[in-house]
């Protein structure tokens, strides 16, 4: 759906970070991050159920080894705050961080058709992350896959370690 068609009371304007629950890391994670977060703003549908219209913020951070969730409207008006187990998605992160690894290293020896099928696999795994995310979230906060997909990939980009 082209974001001119979104509604603009439900999606994120903004992103941020608690860096002091879940810290600074090297360049490249912290690149990965910033696409990560530069992508979900540029295209999402996200709205807490229930709490009427944005457009709303997003800060991250960890709370008691749970993902916290705080919601504002773009005012600064506090709408919710969710916390969501990381538990669930463990398994998924591990063996979705180890497939990216295995495509970085692909690139530099393998053919094209073992790349796409590695980067097939990537894909599949990401999809899994992110119908995951819905799932959980479901009832609660209201998103498209597509911005599932991209939370999953900033889920996986503050859970990297590089």
């Amino acid at each position: 759906m082209a974001e001119a068609a979104r509604d603009p009371t439900r999606r994120l304007v903004a992103i941020t970070i608690d860096e002091n629950s879940i810290g600074r890391a090297g360049p490249d994670v912290e690149h990965e991050r910033r696409v990560a977060i530069y992508d979900l703003i540029e295209d999402n549908t996200f709205a807490p159920e229930g709490c009427g219209a944005g457009p709303f913020t997003l800060h991250i951070g960890l709370v008691d080894r749970k993902l916290g969730l705080q919601i504002r409207r773009e005012d600064g008006e506090e709408v919710m705050t969710h916390l969501l187990s990381l538990t669930p998605f463990l398994k998924i992160l591990k063996d979705y961080f180890f497939i990216c690894d295995s495509y970085r290293s692909a690139i530099r020896s393998a053919s094209p058709s073992q790349i796409e099928a590695i980067d097939m696999g990537r894909r599949g795994l990401h999809n899994e992350g992110a119908e995951l995310l819905g799932e959980r979230l479901k009832g609660k906060i209201v998103c498209d896959h597509d911005t599932a997909r991209r939370l999953f990939t900033l889920i996986a980009a503050l859970s990297w370690k590089g």
